[in-house]
């Protein structure tokens, strides 16, 4: 498919580009113990990938999307199969975080228990967040701590999963690790950095968004203040407005040689910026922050993207750095406020004329400009992969034919849109 072609797809034209992405995506699976099913992170990997960012549990997500959204029960067959092999995982894995370990797991077995009736994934959810607990060491549980590796995901996912105790606990220690700035408060993301990140993925608004839905959710109102200190450091690090918004990666700049200044995703950009003042938004009823997702929306539709303006710019097609996950924002936009459908068709038309086609299915090469070849191979999962794409082109189906705006599975750090109000009948 060509770019001039995929502007003209019809929504049924883009179901299908989901469909043999869903196909590619299951035919890479590798067959464990016992008829379970689980994933590397690329085709060509040997080692199997357990964790949300990259693997099987965050596969999971999109096969219970595509089980809600197509009524068919052999995605909900393959999700049953791929929670055998987390409940292992979970078990075996040496990290206990969100994104790349333990916390991850349980989340996404909890799901499975809730949404499938499977009650072993409930209790192996259970017994994983009794390990994640016992072994806090009072003030952290790795090197990482920040969203995806440390405390705020922790906790976060611990909530979500049934677990407030534990969410409490892991986030209660940033009350005595802020350090103050002029603006606010941020944290170091790591043990032995002097650069400070500001971003979701690792940063200050990670840290944000864990803090106020936690603080939200339990009454701490000592934790969303917290929360709203660390935006306001964020805040005022803007160099967009006042219509935009747009903040550096990290004071100062951390990895120069291989981390831009400026991006636009959701990891390090505004498209993850806005998807905190969202939550923000909705903990604190307080119209700043839809004003300043607003701006984030400004920023991002301004920018160039998905267009790949020069090497290193927009090279990723994938949920955390690329063009889905912009996609993502889009959607809530469309289904919140009834946003045109015109940046929404420019991200679709992009990543239908990006995808590689042929009678295996689909999937979706990423570019490394410093790396010869260019061209990654595709990988399956959440963050880079097909678990993350395919799952944001059936929402925006779904959003095309005025259905369902809402996940099957809710991703933890992406708020929630209401429930669609129908008007009584008379």
């Amino acid at each position: 498919m060509t770019a001039s072609q995929a502007p003209g797809m019809t929504v049924d034209e883009v179901e299908g580009l989901a469909v043999d992405g869903l196909r590619w995506l299951i035919e890479a699976a590798r067959e464990t113990s016992g008829g379970g099913l689980a994933w590397t992170a690329g085709p060509s990997d040997d080692g199997l990938d357990p964790t949300l960012y990259s693997g099987t549990a965050g596969n999971v997500p999109v096969l219970l999307e595509a089980w809600r959204h197509f009524g068919d029960d052999s995605y909900a067959d393959a999700a049953l199969r791929a929670a055998r092999g987390l409940a292992d995982a979970a078990d075996g894995v040496d990290d206990d975080s969100l994104y790349f370990g333990r916390t991850g797991i349980a989340l996404v077995l909890r799901a499975l228990q809730r949404e499938l009736g499977d009650t072993a994934a409930g209790i192996a959810a259970d017994r994983a967040l009794e390990r994640v607990r016992s072994r806090f060491d009072g003030t952290r549980w790795g090197e990482l701590y920040e969203l995806m590796g440390g405390n705020a995901g922790i906790g976060l996912g611990a909530l979500l999963a049934g677990d407030a105790e534990l969410a409490v606990l892991a986030v209660e220690p940033y009350l005595r690790t802020a350090e103050r700035t002029p603006a606010g408060v941020h944290w170091a993301h790591r043990t032995g950095v002097g650069s400070r990140l500001h971003h979701v993925s690792h940063g200050t608004l990670g840290i944000v968004l864990g803090l106020a839905r936690i603080g939200g959710a339990t009454g701490r109102t000592d934790l969303v203040e917290l929360a709203l200190a660390g935006a306001a450091d964020v805040v005022a690090r803007d160099e967009a407005g006042p219509e935009g918004f747009l903040v550096r990666h990290s004071t100062p700049q951390y990895r120069p040689d291989v981390v831009d200044p400026v991006s636009y995703g959701w990891c390090h950009g505004p498209a993850g910026d806005a998807q905190v003042f969202r939550l923000l938004r909705d903990v604190t009823a307080d119209p700043v922050w839809a004003a300043l997702a607003d701006r984030c929306w400004h920023t991002v539709t301004r920018s160039g993207l998905p267009r790949r303006l020069r090497p290193g710019f927009w090279d990723n097609n994938g949920r955390c750095c690329g063009t889905a996950g912009v996609l993502a924002l889009a959607c809530d936009r469309i289904a919140e406020q009834r946003d045109p459908y015109d940046f929404a068709h420019v991200l679709v038309a992009d990543l239908a004329a990006r995808a590689i086609r042929d009678g295996d299915g689909a999937r979706w090469s990423n570019s490394e400009h410093r790396a010869t070849p260019s061209d990654l191979e595709p990988r399956t999962g959440w963050a880079m992969g097909n678990a993350g794409i395919v799952r944001e082109l059936l929402r925006f189906v779904r959003l095309s034919r005025d259905g369902e705006p809402r996940y099957a599975f809710t991703w933890p750090d992406q708020p929630a849109v209401p429930a669609p109000v129908h008007e009584p009948v008379s």
